[in-house]
């Protein structure tokens, strides 16, 4: 499988839709998994933050692993959601879950521990010993409390034979366009902030992995395949249509936001697992009002 292909354009970090009582909800799963295969993109990442993979673990993690992975029936590329702050325990995760189906890992830098660059490369090139599937690296600072350098993602690109790409959430884009001008020509760098996605893009990025994607996978999509084919006149329309509510979706915590929009679309329930909480009812006003105005009110 060529890798650059497969991950050229818009995954979906999906949620994890949950009952009134705080299960899985598998017939509200098996809606939005349609509904995303539908809507055009390009693969979807199970169990990713969006996912609320923090609060889902062992047994249920495989049976929503399995599920997805059932369900999509080799439809579309699927990459797991294995990360987190302990390096043997990620390990341990990689070589027991049962993976099939799956293209790839997304592994998101450690978090909480604030390792130094030397102790971040360290966990990346351990479990790239260990990996049955090549690894996405996940950069995203706002959650993990420390930014992977140019130099650290340059490096692990170079030594870790596994990693093929880096979905880079820093949201700085001196770093995002030194790691653009310096990245070996087959590795790939994806956006993790959907506003910013256009420009990353235009500047060498090879796709997103969204969050708004999950509610306008068909629209959201479509603006980054008009990037990747250097049309920004006809992506620009649809990157500044959904920037006002990118913007909402983050403003009292994701996936609080985009579930929020989901729930208004009959496509899952507004439920969460503690500590994530719905957002206010005035927040879920204005999002109600975003949604009127792009249009999508099914």
């Amino acid at each position: 499988m060529n890798l650059q292909h497969t991950f050229s354009g818009t995954g979906i970090a999906i949620i994890t839709p949950f009952t009134e009582e705080g299960a899985i909800d598998w017939a509200d799963f098996k809606r939005c998994l349609d509904f995303w295969m539908e809507g055009g993109v390009e693969y979807l990442v199970v169990l990713g933050t969006t996912g609320e993979s923090a609060t889902i673990h062992g047994d249920e993690k495989q049976a929503i692993f399995t599920f997805v992975q059932q369900h999509t029936a080799g439809r579309i590329p699927l990459v797991a959601g294995i990360g987190g702050n302990d390096t043997q325990e990620v390990i341990h995760a990689l070589t027991h879950f049962d993976l099939t189906g799956y293209t790839a890992i997304l592994s998101v830098s450690p978090y909480y521990n604030k390792p130094n660059q030397e102790g971040i490369f360290q966990h990346y090139k351990l479990i790239d010993q260990y990996t049955p599937l090549p690894i996405i690296i996940y950069n995203v600072p706002g959650r993990t409390g420390q930014s992977m350098t140019v130099a650290t993602q340059l490096r692990i690109a170079k030594e870790c034979k596994s990693v093929f790409a880096t979905k880079e959430a820093s949201g700085n884009m001196d770093l995002i366009m030194q790691l653009l001008r310096d990245k070996p020509a087959d590795f790939m760098v994806i956006s993790g902030d959907d506003p910013i996605t256009l420009p990353m893009i235009a500047t060498g990025a090879s796709g997103v992995i969204s969050v708004v994607a999950n509610a306008f996978p068909k629209e959201f999509s479509n603006m980054v395949r008009y990037c990747l084919a250097g049309d920004f006149e006809k992506a620009r329309p649809l990157h500044n249509k959904y920037l006002e509510m990118i913007a909402a979706l983050f403003t009292e915590g994701s996936p609080a936001g985009i579930k929020a929009v989901m729930s208004m679309m009959g496509l899952c329930k507004n439920k969460f697992r503690l500590p994530v909480w719905p957002v206010s009812q005035t927040h879920q006003e204005k999002i109600k009002t975003l949604l009127d105005k792009i249009g999508h009110t099914s």
